[in-house]
């Protein structure tokens, strides 16, 4: 697509990355195969090296994932984007490549249960350090930087409690520092729709495409955003001998096809999640609800600066034990419960119990996660009948 760079998001998100085909298929076809055929065998391994073009094998490339990178690199204002087979496989293969024996991540305290897992506790068996601290305070991140930092890693709004972090502020901090150090921004409870993590100085965005990415909840799939030559390195190194974690062909087609409504389905997530606060922070059995487009949220501010709406995302704490809380959920009819997000159903989940089992109590205090929060991934349904749902198991 000719000055795409010029074009609005529901354009590109419609047509980037789109490539005229030659049996004149609107849709990108699906190139559901493992290998490709070659002209003449190889030579001292020039096509493995990447010194001829063309397709070897669907770890490395392929046509179906080419389309959605180009995509997801154009909607996230990256050079170039690889794609995963897991919002996981496209953490873990960043990670694995920029980072060796000896080096220090120095991450926010708060972050989705996995990754918080990967860092914490499986890092340390191969001589890489993690500390965790408070990015709303700039002075923690002060604090923390070092000569053995080699990535800044966080979320926002972090789940599951939607705090929000300043992306253009800790980017000039770790930056001023050390410019070599690479900040990586986990930008799924967002989306690009809602904010743009490197037109603000980071540095690497990773998505779990399994989310808004896609939309529909029939896929798994991740994403790395960022320059030609850390993209490369990514596929190279990371996909093609650490961690092996390519997205599939009909995945990629999935993705493809879900980001070309990302925009209308983001701002209805949004009303959805605004109506449904709105109604939640009045209600008697609601102690503390927690949602960026609040005016007395901390962090609204930042959120209000650098996110075009709010989100999707709602995180409540009721006037009920853990055990009557889990009974009240238990009840829901609409409403579904289930770990993930971003798709067109509601879905509610206990992260202490659920996507964030893998903290252990201290953990839990320490990032701010009551065990007793909810987590709501408000969806497409109407907004009424989401609201009804809750006002019928919660006590008043």
């Amino acid at each position: 697509m000719k000055n795409e760079h010029h074009r609005g998001f529901a354009t590109r998100q419609i047509h980037a990355g789109k490539e005229k085909n030659p049996k004149g298929a609107l849709s990108t076809p699906i190139y559901q195969t493992s290998t490709f055929e070659f002209d003449s065998v190889a030579h001292g391994g020039a096509c493995f090296a990447g010194e001829e073009h063309g397709y070897i094998y669907t770890r490395l490339g392929n046509p179906s994932l080419e389309a959605v990178e180009k995509k997801v690199a154009s909607l996230e204002g990256g050079h170039a984007a690889l794609a995963a087979a897991s919002g996981m496989g496209a953490i873990s293969t960043v990670l694995w490549t920029l980072l060796s024996s000896g080096d220090e991540v120095v991450a926010d305290e708060t972050l989705y249960g996995c990754t918080f897992s990967l860092l914490a506790h499986q890092f340390g068996r191969f001589g890489i350090t993690a500390t965790f601290h408070d990015f709303t305070n700039p002075d923690n991140l002060n604090a923390a930087l070092s000569e053995k930092t080699k990535i800044v890693y966080f979320e926002t709004p972090c789940n599951p409690t939607l705090k929000i972090v300043d992306i253009k502020a800790i980017a000039d901090a770790v930056h001023t520092y050390n410019p070599e150090i690479k900040v990586i921004v986990d930008n799924t409870f967002s989306s690009p729709y809602l904010q743009t993590p490197l037109a603000l100085g980071a540095d690497i965005v990773v998505h779990s495409a399994t989310k808004y990415l896609n939309g529909h909840g029939d896929v798994i799939g991740g994403f790395i955003v960022g320059d030609e030559n850390l993209i490369e390195c990514c596929r190279e190194i990371g996909v093609k001998d650490l961690t092996g974690a390519a997205l599939s062909p009909f995945n990629a087609f999935l993705i493809e096809r879900g980001l070309k409504t990302l925009d209308i389905r983001m701002e209805k997530h949004c009303s959805n999640a605004e109506k449904l606060a709105g109604y939640l922070r009045g209600h008697p059995a609601v102690t503390r609800i927690y949602y960026p487009g609040f005016e007395d949220f901390p962090g609204h501010e930042i959120a209000k600066k650098q996110m075009r709406r709010f989100g999707g995302m709602i995180a409540v704490e009721f006037a009920m034990s853990r055990e009557e809380t889990a009974a009240a959920i238990n009840n829901l009819e609409l409403c579904t419960i289930a770990v993930s997000l971003g798709d067109a159903e509601t879905l509610v989940e206990q992260p202490a119990t659920m996507t964030h089992s893998a903290y252990n109590a201290d953990e839990l205090k320490a990032a701010g996660i009551p065990e007793s929060l909810v987590r709501i991934s408000v969806g497409l349904e109407d907004a009424e009948d989401i609201i009804a749902d809750f006002d019928r198991v919660l006590p008043t």
